[in-house]
């Protein structure tokens, strides 16, 4: 059988040969903004195009393609958050940027969330001059016009404000960072006692109820106390908050008593930002992190675990037809 092509109209044409510029100039954004992205340097992308046979290119040629991320990344800051979201993990990791032709260090801070189905989602980013409580109630507040609710706990490490925040706008029981924690108490303990006080503290994490490991960690302060009176009382003073998780489901505190869920992603923020060092301005800012946050997020829905499953977790939704037991009542 003769295989027969078809003629071209008058005034047709075939892109991939008639127009190789601009699937070219297509192909090239999309290397420079994966590029951008992944952490490589202006200079490192320069080399990348000449590499690949095209002339170079400048910062505000990058600039301007990566500027075409922008739109994408609002979207994804900006959507509505849908549903009951019991768990939420809050952190900040520094950056610098020029401000009015000095260099600052910013605050950028991050909200992750575990849903009633089991799910993980990045909720949020803001940038901000300090963690202050104004700074973090306002951040909290915008989570909350966009739908945040039903949150049962915050994880976060030790900061006032953001205690103060939680209280007042999610009215939801704040879990102290345990790491974090235990991180201070041992700067108390001396070389030579590290390992012993840790060990001790690490009895009361070791209890099956919320009970026992109040009783336990108010006994391991009383003995510490003739020897360590500070590091008793700093117990003292942090009982509640760092056990706080004991009172959730034991299937999620190994994932709820500490900020260590962020951390690690503050941890890939860290790595790309350190090639960048000084940002320009706060869009700048914005347009990295929240790709890198949206390419996470991204990741995370993939996933086919979940990364709490859905029957330990929905009891604890406000929506009455997600929180209901299994078996009515007789």
């Amino acid at each position: 059988m003769e295989l027969r092509i078809p003629r071209l109209r008058k005034g047709s044409y075939l892109p991939c040969f008639l127009e190789p510029r601009r699937m070219a100039e297509k192909a090239l954004t999309a290397v420079i903004q994966e590029a951008y992205v992944q952490g490589i340097s202006t200079r490192s992308v320069d080399d990348l195009v000449k590499a690949m046979g095209m002339t170079g290119i400048s910062k505000s040629q990058v600039s301007r393609l990566c500027a075409e991320i922008d739109g994408k990344i609002a979207t994804f800051l900006e959507r509505p958050i849908e549903g009951d979201w019991p768990y939420v993990w809050l952190d900040a990791t520094y950056v610098k940027v020029r401000q009015d032709g000095r260099i600052v260090s910013v605050a950028v801070t991050i909200a992750v969330g575990a849903n009633t189905a089991g799910r993980r989602e990045v909720l949020g980013m803001a940038i901000g001059p300090s963690e202050a409580e104004t700074f973090w109630t306002d951040f909290l507040r915008k989570l909350a016009r966009r739908g945040l609710r039903g949150v049962k706990l915050v994880v976060s490490d030790a900061h006032e404000g953001l205690k103060a925040a939680i209280a007042k706008v999610l009215n939801a029981t704040w879990q102290r960072c345990r790491v974090h924690f235990m991180r201070n108490v041992l700067a108390h303990a001396g070389k030579q006692g590290r390992r012993v006080v840790s060990a001790f503290i690490g009895t009361a994490f070791a209890q099956d109820t919320a009970q026992a490991a109040r009783a336990q960690w108010r006994q391991v302060a009383d003995q510490l106390r003739p020897r360590a009176r500070k590091l008793a009382e700093l117990m003292d003073d942090a009982e509640t908050d760092v056990l706080a998780y004991m009172g959730f489901p034991a299937t999620h505190r190994a994932k709820l008593h500490s900020t260590n869920p962020i951390e690690r992603l503050n941890g890939k923020i860290k790595r790309r930002t350190e090639v960048v060092g000084i940002f320009p301005n706060e869009a700048a800012i914005t347009r990295l992190i929240g790709a890198i946050l949206l390419e996470q997020n991204d990741e995370w829905a993939v996933q086919r675990s979940r990364y709490m499953t859905l029957e330990s977790v929905a009891p604890l939704g406000d929506d009455p037809l997600t929180s209901m037991p299994p078996v009515a009542a007789a």
